[in-house]
């Protein structure tokens, strides 16, 4: 089992379903070149980089090292580990052809020769630290959900934090998981609202 502390970033859901099996720590699917116009997705890549460094691992064929780039040049000086896989030609079980150069993709590569490619780039030496995880029940409690004026605190939240306006309140969620431990964020938000967040309870 490889255990990342920082987000690894794949092309489609197929990718990330192919990793799970043994990678333990958040995987995030851009949806291909979806990402070039997802500027929700590129501005939370570009924090998250900066924050906490992210993992690029997309296909070996040309579209693969398109969408790598476009990553890259998004996230500007954050900090990027380039997860490269090898030429390996073949034709993923779920598909009627190969792909237009003839090589696998990341879902359909053994767990062998990505773990190999982890291990190049020198991921998985160190084990991401356990966390209690930030819920919804949270953000209940702390006013980010459920309450007439979550969305305006949700707002707050995403304007100090840097995040694009128009993310969701579960995206806001998956974020803070990456970004921050429970009790590191508690404190945030008694920063940002003083006189409201003394009276919510705080972390367990």
């Amino acid at each position: 089992m490889i255990r990342c502390s920082m987000p690894i970033i794949v092309e489609g859901k197929y990718d990330k379903i192919n990793l799970s099996n043994f990678v333990e720590g958040t995987i995030l699917a851009t949806g291909g070149f979806s990402i070039f116009k997802n500027k929700e997705m590129l501005e939370l890549l570009r924090v998250m980089a900066k924050k906490t460094g992210i993992i690029i691992l997309t296909d070996s064929d040309a579209a693969g090292f398109k969408i790598r780039s476009r990553i890259r040049s998004a996230v500007r000086d954050g900090k990027i580990i380039n997860v490269y896989i090898p030429d390996v030609y073949g034709k993923e079980r779920r598909k009627t052809a190969p792909s237009k150069e003839g090589k696998l993709g990341v879902e359909g590569l053994s767990r062998e020769i990505l773990e190999e490619a982890f291990r190049k780039a020198g991921v998985g030496v160190t084990q991401a630290e356990p966390q209690d995880p930030i819920t919804k029940a949270d953000f209940f409690l702390w006013g980010l959900n459920g309450s007439e004026d979550a969305s305006f605190r949700r707002d707050k939240v995403k304007k100090e934090l840097g995040f694009p306006e128009r993310m969701s309140a579960n995206a806001l969620l998956a974020a803070v998981n990456i970004l921050y431990q429970k009790d590191e964020f508690y404190h945030l938000l008694c920063k940002w609202f003083p006189e409201e967040t003394t009276e919510q309870e705080g972390p367990v």
